[in-house]
């Protein structure tokens, strides 16, 4: 029943994400259109106030798959265009290393043929040349990518694939190398004249296509549904007039003397009457053939959680069946009294952990990170962090953290103060400084590290200071606030009293000593999110676009459901063995997921990548590094509770007709909730069994939290009732 249950949760999402994946035309909420017209804003003859005549065209950071490290615009001694002041970015954008400007590429509504730019002059023999024109060489060699931008659209280049497929890059190279022995790197492969051993060819020629929509009220002038772009390379014997014929411009990997590098581009208008401003993303997104594999992945998560419910299920029935039958078939108030298994240890089952300062912690920081995520993937399911809204995703993740402060201080400290401890003043400021801490001293060391590459990527002074001021003037007084409730709360009540001496554990087997069962229990987690964590590193090392959050956050609530099946088996088989530390143990099985993560992501970078060069690659660990302590708190948040009571003492008169009581309470959680206990009669009936495992099944939750009032946190089941 319950297994059915879950299956129709998981049903309901399915149907939702399948319509968040058909509705790709819905554009991103709150993003009026810009129209365009001949006349200019503010005309006081023109029919439409707000209409624009200029179309602006602004360029972005460079980047590379084969470097971590992305640098300006200007870095590379491109023309720029110093008159005009940079659009503000946001919090996000300055954290992903985005640095938009504005170009020198100036057009309005009319056609522009082979238009010069500016020329760039080198001289070899000048040490400040030379450096120019080996840092250009080298981002030609490691295939560094413009990124511009017309009317908050990536300007693309198209070009055709395997299976008459056309794909559409929202970034062009620089320009390409020949190696000394004849091979076409990169985008050489596109031109037959790119044949010079050890050249590289400069693309300093753009074709640029804007394809634009009529409004139906044609008074409100035309929308901006496409830019396209096709990079050349020309030599332009005429400097004065350049004409865009003639052989690709080359430069000799060796050689010496003046260089002269012309810049020009084309523009020409196209009238696209079938595609609308609310659709214009899709030929881009579409162009990426991914959704035949989401839905393996998903397929694949959904044939993990059936299999884990369904053991979960048959555990639970054989289990409870052979209780039954025993208790049933006793004689005697004598016989009862012979506890075994699981039943040993209730009186050993709610000591307190080693340790527990830590894990209480631990458990504080996961909270703050599940809300920030379930809230940050819940936003972008609506459209709110599509990829039109530039560096909204990491703004809101960042924004959500520091006000997530209370929860992460309510949870340690109720935790903390459940353990028995009192060193509630250490416990806070390990919960605001401990983990947000590790994080900032890799993302600083990391930072150092960009600083000295001049790579744009490296934070400024002022967004450091803001990041501080953000995590020491909001995260930590918030912090204080919701340990202050914590402690002010009244104690969690266990439903046993915990025995005076510990109970000795005995021999335990292979498998149910900790380190096999913890290792055993991030597989099938991991086994859900796999496919997934591929597009993600994708999107984040091959700097490719990431737009499927409907199917993200599918696989998050299968992850969800995963890791606290997961962690309910091993739990388990640990009680049946009479291992009664489970704190940890549960808290590690989910959290291992995490380093199943940090395998792959290792796999990835020595199998996937072309990352040369030790700053890149101490880069991409450390961040490795962060993703995987951020992973390991988020999935070992749902400590796996199992509480298991015995009959203490057996009275008389359930040995009778009405057969003895049988208490069962299986809770996943990472908050205290009422305990409840149902006692059932056991003459073996299959209804009455069903009845207990649906009972113990329906307290199976996986933890949501909101911050209501005073943040005070609320456990809502995933798994309904």
């Amino acid at each position: 029943m319950v297994v059915f249950h879950r299956v129709r949760v998981v049903i309901v999402l399915l149907f939702v994400c399948g319509s968040l994946r058909d509705a790709l035309s819905f554009y991103l909420p709150g993003l009026a259109p810009v129209s365009f017209c001949e006349k200019e804003e503010g005309d006081k003859n023109s029919d439409v106030p707000d209409c624009k005549s200029a179309i602006e065209l602004f360029v972005n950071r460079l980047d590379s798959v084969e470097s971590v490290l992305p640098y300006e615009y200007t870095a590379f001694d491109f023309c720029a265009d110093q008159s005009e002041k940079r659009p503000s970015e946001n919090l996000g954008q300055v954290l992903f290393g985005e640095r938009i400007e504005p170009s020198p590429y100036k057009n309005k509504d009319t056609i522009i043929i082979c238009q010069s730019v500016c020329l760039k002059s080198y001289n070899t023999e000048k040490t400040e040349d030379k450096a120019k024109l080996e840092f250009l060489k080298k981002g030609m060699l490691l295939n560094y990518q413009h990124h511009w931008i017309v009317d908050n659209m990536p300007v693309t280049w198209c070009y055709d694939v395997e299976d008459n497929q056309k794909f559409c890059n929202p970034g062009f190279p620089i320009g390409c190398y020949v190696t000394d022995t004849g091979r076409a790197k990169d985008a050489c492969v596109v031109n037959a004249d790119f044949n010079d051993k050890d050249t590289f060819y400069i693309f300093n020629h753009v074709d640029i296509t804007i394809f634009y929509h009529i409004v139906e009220n044609e008074a409100a002038g035309a929308r901006l549904v496409a830019a396209k772009l096709e990079p050349k390379s020309y030599k332009h014997t005429n400097l004065e007039k350049p004409d865009c014929t003639g052989p690709p411009m080359s430069l000799g990997n060796k050689f010496n003397g003046d260089i002269k590098i012309p810049y020009t581009y084309s523009v020409k208008f196209v009238e696209d009457k079938l595609i609308r401003w609310a659709s214009r993303w899709d030929y881009i997104l579409e162009s990426m053939p991914h959704t035949n594999i989401q839905w393996f992945s998903i397929m694949n998560s959904l044939v993990i959680v059936l299999f884990l419910s369904g053991m979960v299920a048959m555990i639970m029935l054989r289990t409870l069946h052979k209780d039954i039958a025993r208790y049933n078939q006793m004689d005697s108030v004598e016989d009862a009294q012979e506890e075994f298994g699981w039943k040993l240890v209730h009186g050993d089952v709610f000591r307190p952990p080693r340790k527990g300062m830590l894990l209480s912690v631990f458990l504080g920081s996961g909270t703050q990170i599940f809300i920030m995520t379930f809230v940050t993937l819940f936003f972008a399911c609506l459209g709110f962090l599509s990829p039109a809204n530039r560096g909204a995703l990491m703004t809101c993740a960042v924004v959500l953290w520091v006000l997530l402060g209370t929860p992460a201080g309510y949870v340690a400290a109720r935790y903390y103060k459940s353990f028995g401890g009192e060193k509630w003043k250490t416990n806070v400021l390990l919960t605001a400084f401990l983990c947000p801490g590790v994080v900032f001293a890799d993302f600083f060391v990391m930072n150092l590290i960009l600083w000295g590459e001049g790579s744009s990527a490296a934070m400024p002074f002022g967004t450091l200071v803001a990041i501080l001021a953000l995590w020491f003037c909001i995260s930590v007084p918030l912090t204080f606030i919701g340990a202050y409730f914590g402690f002010k709360k009244s104690g969690i009540e266990h439903p046993v009293r915990t025995n005076q001496i510990p109970r000795q554990i005995p021999e335990q087997s292979f498998y149910t000593k900790p380190l096999p069962g913890i290792v055993m229990g991030g597989i099938l987690p991991f086994g859900c999110i796999f496919i997934q964590l591929f597009f993600i590193l994708n999107s984040i090392w091959s700097h490719q676009m990431y737009y499927m959050f409907g199917f993200l956050f599918l696989v998050f609530i299968i992850l969800l459901i995963t890791c606290s099946e997961a962690t309910i088996l091993l739990c388990y088989f640990h009680l049946c063995a009479e291992d009664y530390h489970w704190q940890w143990r549960s808290f590690l099985t989910s959290g291992f997921t995490a380093v199943y993560f940090l395998v792959y992501a290792i796999h990835y970078f020595f199998s996937k990548l072309q990352i040369s060069g030790l700053a890149s690659t101490i880069l991409y660990f450390g961040y490795t590094m962060i993703m995987a302590l951020i992973f390991f708190l988020f999935t070992g948040l749902y400590v796996c509770r199992v509480k298991v009571q015995s009959l203490a003492k057996l009275q008389q008169n359930l040995v009778g007709r009405r057969g003895p009581l049988l208490v069962v309470s299986v809770h996943a959680s990472t908050h205290c909730v009422p305990h409840y206990h149902r006692k059932i009669k056991t003459q073996g009936y299959w209804s009455e069994m069903i009845f207990c495992i649906c009972t113990a099944f329906k307290r199976v939750s996986i933890n949501y939290i909101s911050l209501v009032g005073h943040s005070v946190l609320i456990l809502s089941s995933l798994i309904l009732k």
